[in-house]
């Protein structure tokens, strides 16, 4: 059995605000906690239809958010309607549900409008709509971001933590696309599958001897996403396919896992337990001290422990 992670999460269970906050590591002033980028500059701007005033992306993973509208005065007439698209890689954007804006026309513009961003996605951006004439404003994506000069030592202790977590459990947190490979078929009439929760199976394919592919009917096979861990399970009646197979690999689950897309999606209890990994990383970053890293805290494998996979 061999397991390749074929798309990786883009995010982690817990922030580096959030790491930053446990640790009580501050800038040194409110100005540096916070970092403004403008997604649509200020200034008067032409009527454009249907969305067409695209603001830019701006990187907001790890970071509180908040979307700033600030409108100035809108010509005679003239309507503005703004909203927030999120995107993975600031390319493909989609909207935000809950990112639309009030409507600003010439009985309530002169004001400010906000929005905190509380999706799971690596960017922001707004575009906005402008009607029967020009319009002033302006649109800036605020972050709460204080840095410091170990932020980079802060998300390698992330990662580090997340994957020892992981391990521990024997889970899958965020959502990631795995692929299962198998030698030949269960003798079973189920296959397990690991890094639970399971959220579904993509595909199950198998190899012959003349290493060309073929994919096995969903109508030939049942998918447990309920157990722990999950199960592929052959529908009534059916068989594994009776192809000879190659001599390794031959069998191979394509499977999502993970307990969702968003941080909050990851138990309260697992990213505690992260945060006390972190921070006892954090203070004995030196194996050469009195407390090296020879022993994870109680308290981690307490929290994990609840919600721990045996490895198959």
């Amino acid at each position: 059995m061999a397991l390749y992670l074929k798309t990786a999460p883009t995010i982690e269970p817990v922030s580096l605000l959030e790491v930053k906050l446990h640790c009580r590591i501050d800038s040194t002033s409110f100005a540096d906690d916070l970092t403004s980028a403008q997604s649509i500059a200020p200034g008067s701007h032409v009527i454009a239809a249907s969305y067409s005033l695209v603001g830019t992306g701006v990187d907001v993973l790890g970071y509180s958010a908040l979307v700033l509208f600030e409108a100035g005065t809108n010509g005679t007439g003239g309507t503005v309607d703004v909203k927030v698209q999120e995107s993975d890689d600031d390319a493909t954007y989609t909207d935000w549900a809950g990112g639309s804006f009030t409507q600003v026309t010439t009985a309530n513009n002169n004001a400010t409008y906000e929005k905190s961003y509380t999706g799971a996605k690596q960017y922001i951006r707004v575009v906005a709509t402008v009607a029967n004439a020009a319009c002033e404003f302006g649109v800036s994506i605020i972050k709460d971001a204080p840095t410091s000069a170990e932020d980079t030592l802060l998300e390698a202790l992330i990662t580090t933590a997340r994957e020892w977590c992981e391990g521990y459990q024997n889970r899958q947190y965020i959502t990631a696309i795995w692929e299962l490979w198998l030698d030949d078929w269960p003798s079973e009439d189920y296959i397990r599958i690991p890094l639970p929760p399971l959220q579904a199976v993509s595909s199950i394919k198998y190899y012959g001897t003349d290493n060309t592919a073929a994919t096995m009917d969903t109508a030939d096979y049942f998918v447990d996403t309920k157990s722990e861990p999950g199960r592929v399970s052959l529908a009534y009646g059916k068989t594994w396919p009776t192809t000879t197979l190659r001599p390794v690999n031959g069998v191979v689950v394509e499977f999502e896992a993970g307990y969702g897309d968003a941080a909050s999606d990851v138990p309260k209890r697992v990213k505690q337990a992260m945060l006390l990994l972190i921070g006892h990383l954090y203070e004995r970053r030196e194996q050469s001290t009195e407390k090296a890293l020879s022993e994870i805290p109680f308290g981690v494998k307490a929290l994990l422990g609840l919600d721990r996979v045996w490895p198959m």
